[in-house]
């Protein structure tokens, strides 16, 4: 019996005959992905799928890095008479006298107005009530907690464990209004400069910078390293802001939540804990308030 004869070594890859078209499929496939274009055997460029507005919110949350949403009718209005900095207004009609007044106020601030469907607003908004109109708003660009060491007397505020991002701009506010260099904020299980710190800080987180701290003790500490005096705002505390003389140098004012205050490890790393006093009744004071009481206290004394 004869024996048969072999075909031979297997061939590479890239000397099959189905090769070349393989990897030119996978090009294009490749540039419709990424919407960009590729360029074929004759030197012509093959066009790209329109690309659809990319998600803003999605799963990850507003944290500075990722675009935010403001969606409704009211609080696009709102966000957009408080001017809170938007990249886009997505639009599905303009029939309402709210939906035409957003569209006047973004078009006056050169806001891009995108008009778009309603499955595909339910898309970018991960299905929230949405009223046929959202406002994308630009990520906040934070700055370095060393960079609020401005000046030979610089003046600090620290919050720590502030949820509410109304209180986070209410606390912006009087910080501007009282002289402060900067804000800082934590990183983690902390509001954030989102729209809502926006439009309670009437326009002037565009004029005072929020910083981020991975780890707000340790930033406090640097703090002290560099000549500041840090003194936390406690119910507890043995002396009144009025009474702190040291407050007129190199200052830090650490703000603690409503309710918890401040952390036990922040409290520990301040160098003085501080009160306001209160004959009345009240037990005790929203962060915000309690923080511009304080801010007029130390601008007194640092007057």
């Amino acid at each position: 019996m004869a024996k048969r004869k072999g075909k031979g070594p297997t061939p590479k890859a890239e000397d099959r005959h189905w090769h070349g078209k393989r990897q030119k499929a996978r090009a294009v496939k490749s540039a419709k992905r990424t919407g960009t274009s590729t360029v074929g055997p004759r030197g012509r460029a093959a066009a790209a799928e329109p690309q659809r507005p990319s998600r803003p919110a999605g799963a990850r949350r507003a944290n500075g890095e990722v675009p935010e949403l403001v969606t409704g009718r009211n609080p696009v209005v709102e966000a957009l008479r408080a001017r809170v900095p938007g990249s886009a207004l997505y639009v599905t009609s303009g029939t309402d006298e709210r939906v035409r007044e957003s569209i006047q106020l973004a078009a006056d601030r050169r806001i891009p107005l995108l008009e778009t469907g309603k499955n595909e607003l339910d898309r970018l908004t991960d299905g929230a009530v949405h009223q046929g109109i959202a406002l994308q708003v630009k990520p906040y660009r934070y700055a370095h907690p060393d960079d609020l060491l401005t000046g030979t007397s610089p003046l600090i505020v620290a919050v720590d464990g502030i949820t509410d991002p109304r209180n986070l701009g209410a606390i912006v506010r009087s910080a501007a209004a009282f002289g402060a260099s900067g804000v800082v904020v934590p990183e983690r299980r902390a509001a954030g400069v989102s729209a809502g710190a926006w439009k309670a800080s009437a326009g002037t987180l565009a004029t005072l910078p929020v910083a981020r701290a991975t780890n707000l003790s340790r930033q406090l500490k640097a703090y002290q390293k560099a000549g500041c005096f840090v003194a936390g705002l406690d119910a507890e505390g043995g002396v009144a802001v009025a009474d702190l003389e040291v407050a007129s140098g190199p200052f830090v004012l650490v703000v603690g939540s409503e309710g918890k205050g401040l952390g036990r490890l922040v409290a520990d790393t301040c160098d003085l804990l501080v009160t306001i006093p209160m004959p009345g009744r009240a037990e005790s004071l929203n962060a915000g308030v309690a923080a511009g009481i304080a801010l007029y206290e130390v601008s007194r004394l640092r007057a």
